[in-house]
């Protein structure tokens, strides 16, 4: 079965508010907000949305 989430662990990811390249760490699904969060090593006490970051 395959993830349905937009990045991959490792992965080099533009926060758009910022203009920063981040690297996610971890990802998870919320539930109850049906959608993917993740948390990104250079910052590990916050997380984003899928829709929050984009793709290099």
């Amino acid at each position: 079965m395959k993830n349905k989430n937009k990045f991959e662990v490792n992965e080099k990811v533009l926060i758009k508010a910022t203009g920063k390249t981040m690297t996610v760490s971890k990802c998870s699904f919320v539930a109850n907000m049906k959608r993917y969060s993740y948390t990104l090593k250079e910052m590990p006490q916050t997380f984003y949305f899928e829709e929050e970051l984009s793709s290099l």
